[in-house]
């Protein structure tokens, strides 16, 4: 490191190589993460989208902001999905105390009942990956996925 806080060249210099890998890695994983929660939500009448959706509000209420921000994606997208699930009586919009025109969405017991339809399948799968990596090994990865992940939003809002 410099004086200045910046990374010296011979290191800067591999920099954009590990970014298109990382990204390369990165979405390869998230198509993959994609299709298996497809192959694990399909028996619930759910999809990725859907699961995903409903998983954000499970421990909460939350406007469709908050999981557009939870999940990384376009407040678009959730709205979307948010409406199908609503039509699909997998979820509910309540009322917001703190904002009058943004609603809540809210699981409903059908909603909820289909994400516990997929909980058994989460956790075989969740045991493979852990024989396959190894306890530690595994975890180690999810640290990795969050820093990397803390990382991009902290150069984001510079």
């Amino acid at each position: 490191m410099s004086e200045q806080g910046q990374v010296s060249t011979p290191a800067r210099a591999g920099a954009p190589e590990l970014l298109s890998r990382s990204a390369l890695g990165v979405f390869r994983l998230n198509g993959q993460f994609l299709s298996v929660a497809d192959e694990l939500a399909a028996p619930a009448g759910l999809t990725a989208a859907w699961w995903q959706v409903l998983g954000a509000v499970l421990p909460q209420p939350l406007p469709v902001s908050g999981i557009a921000r939870e999940m990384g994606i376009t407040r678009q997208s959730v709205q979307r999905i948010a409406d199908l699930l609503v039509e699909r009586g997998l979820a509910a919009y309540e009322p917001n105390p703190a904002h009058r025109r943004a609603k809540l969405l809210t699981p409903t017991e059908k909603g909820r009942a289909a994400i516990h339809e997929i909980t058994p399948g989460h956790a075989a799968l969740a045991v493979r990956l852990a024989g396959e990596l190894g306890a530690e090994g595994f975890a180690e990865t999810v640290r990795v996925l969050e820093r990397l992940s803390r990382a991009l939003d902290a150069i984001e809002h510079d």
